[in-house]
């Protein structure tokens, strides 16, 4: 079983509070069409988990965070039961700050001998939130809920310049309208490329099946 992990989160001015889980539901779909015939297991989609540890965001109108501890929680219970009937689970992240639950849930569902694993949608030299990376990505799989005339540019500097700042107030700290990074400079087409990514790292991740201490699948 494949399970989304997302959030329900401000994404600027031009994007749905539930990009994250789109993002990882759409993933997540598209690696079970590259896994038929790859090995003897049934692969299924579980409904995606639409919230998240988002705490980082809960200055902006719209985020709902359950926090750390209760997504773990959330993730141990649900992989304890879906664990009855399915041999091996992973769940598919697409929001940054669920890795700290992903990791500690995952590392004990695998103490208590259930085959659980943990990756994210993730391409290198992405741009932290809102910007070209998750615009383009919607203007890819959900073109009709971008609102192009709504994007703004936000605090393009790198993310491990603002993470001091970000830490103390979160993204409200070091940018007024929620984004960090340039969605205007994004395209369907970038979209489709970036996609392909993500599908291409989960579903490789999960072919070899090399969990590290934490689940997390390299």
């Amino acid at each position: 079983m494949i399970v989304p992990v997302g959030s329900t989160e401000q994404h600027g001015p031009h994007l749905p509070l539930d990009t994250d889980t789109r993002i990882a539901t759409a993933v997540a779909n598209s690696v079970v069409e590259g896994m038929a015939d790859r090995d003897d297991l049934t692969w299924m989609v579980a409904p995606g988990i639409g919230y998240g540890a988002s705490g980082e965001h809960e200055g902006f109108t719209g985020t709902v965070s359950i926090g750390t501890e209760a997504l773990s929680l959330l993730l141990l219970e649900f992989a304890r039961s879906a664990s009855r009937w399915a041999s091996r689970l992973v769940f598919v992240n697409g929001h940054g700050g669920n890795v700290e639950a992903l990791a500690a849930a995952t590392a004990l569902l695998r103490t208590e001998g259930r085959d659980a694993a943990w990756c994210s949608c993730s391409v290198p030299n992405a741009d932290a939130h809102a910007g070209h990376t998750e615009t383009s990505v919607l203007l890819h799989i959900s073109p009709k809920d971008v609102w192009l005339d709504e994007r703004v540019i936000g605090n393009r500097a790198p993310l491990a310049e603002l993470m001091p700042e970000l830490r103390r107030g979160g993204v409200a700290a070091v940018s007024k309208i929620g984004v960090l990074g340039d969605p205007t400079t994004a395209s369907a087409q970038d979209g489709a490329r970036l996609f392909a990514t993500m599908v291409d790292g989960c579903l490789q991740r999960i072919i070899r099946w090399a969990p590290d201490r934490n689940g997390m699948l390299v």
